[in-house]
């Protein structure tokens, strides 16, 4: 058996590549946390979550006082029990943001211990269902970016080799159209156009919008409405032949089952953040695989990615880098897909001096057993 001894947490606050604006919000800080675990026998492993400006703190706050000192003595091997008791001591906050997201860095820990325990890349460990999977590039598709710069991103997209481009959506409609059409017109019928409204609309407007999508062949019409408006999903998806598109603002197994029970959506994207991290991630994939529904995570293309090419569902990568400054290496591409590492762990390679240097002041705290 062997117990964790110790755990460490600490915080990364990273800037945005390049500026993102959608339809609500822009994103201005990855506030991202990590919980380091080491085990009786010597063994690490190195977890993470995120945010997209707000409440790293307080997940910080729930890792330090309640669950990491909670960890200590257990087995490190019995990652869904831990998962369960961890998530049970925190039902009074769960389901729930904060939560989710302080279960992710952990849940994420325990499985890069398991993985470079037993020697195995996370993407076999996980399953080994599929060797590489297709991008999508978001980078080039923000609100704040002209037609003719989104035009020129998604012919950039095309020459290194992604088969399609997210475009987000939410000004008038008209104008939603028009850029769309831009990129229609220019990329031609073979390339995938997909659309993000970040939950910005109402039912009557979303479905009023989807039906003049339809004439540009969009792939898919993602966060459409509010995550918790699972009838308004339903009404939508019953007036549009576009795929509906949730998950990224959804934090628990139990409400993708109702989604899918409900005929609320056709495409699923599920984050392993915000679900809570790998182990309920695999359960919502399988589970969606159950309806015959794809998986295309949302963010975290360097953890995602061995998690895609786990499961047999997953069809599509998001491509959004922004681990650069923390890792040695990138994310394997080649000729528009993304590979998954064959090193033992998550896959990712960090490096360990640039996250001690880029640590949050005061951010960092240890609990060990006594």
């Amino acid at each position: 058996m062997a117990v964790i001894t110790s755990v460490e947490i600490f915080m990364v606050a990273l800037a945005p590549k390049t500026v993102r604006e959608d339809a609500i919000q822009s994103f201005v800080c990855q506030e991202t946390p990590f919980v380091r675990i080491i085990d009786s026998e010597g063994a690490e492993g190195l977890g993470y979550s995120y945010t997209i400006g707000t409440g790293g703190p307080a997940v910080l706050s729930l890792l330090e006082k309640t669950l990491a000192p909670a960890l200590i003595g257990k087995e490190a091997n019995c990652i869904e029990q831990i998962w369960r008791e961890l998530l049970f001591m925190t039902h009074a906050t769960a389901v729930g943001a904060i939560t989710s997201l302080a279960l992710a860095a952990i849940d994420t820990a325990l499985w890069d211990l398991r993985c470079k325990r037993t020697g195995l890349p996370l993407w076999l460990a996980a399953g080994g269902a599929q060797r590489s999977i297709p991008l999508y590039n978001t980078e080039g598709g923000w609100l704040n970016l002209s037609p003719e710069e989104l035009v020129d991103n998604a012919i950039e997209s095309r020459e290194n080799g992604f088969g399609a481009v997210k475009v987000k959506v939410g000004r008038p409609v008209r104008e939603d159209v028009a850029r769309l059409r831009a990129v229609r017109d220019t990329m031609g019928d073979g390339f995938e156009i997909f659309t993000d409204a970040n939950q910005a609309f109402q039912v009557d407007d979303a479905i009023r919008r989807a039906r003049h999508y339809e004439e540009l062949d969009i792939g898919w019409f993602e966060e459409p409405l509010p995550a918790d408006d699972i009838q308004g999903h339903v009404r939508l998806n019953q007036q549009t032949t576009i795929p509906i598109a949730v998950g990224e603002s959804i934090y628990s197994i139990g409400q993708f089952r109702e989604y899918l029970q409900q005929n609320a959506c056709s495409v699923v994207q599920v984050d392993v953040a915000r679900i809570g991290g790998i182990t309920p991630w695999l359960k919502t994939a399988h589970l969606a695989e159950s309806f015959n529904v794809a998986v295309c995570p949302h963010f975290l293309m360097e953890l995602h990615v061995s998690l895609c090419a786990a499961v047999p569902n997953a069809r599509w990568l998001e491509y959004i880098p922004q681990l650069d400054s923390l890792t040695d290496s990138t994310m394997k591409v080649e000729a528009g897909r993304a590979v998954p590492s064959d090193k033992p762990g998550l896959g990712i390679d960090w490096n360990l001096s640039a996250l001690k240097e880029q640590t949050v002041a005061g951010s960092r705290s240890l609990i060990v057993s006594k």
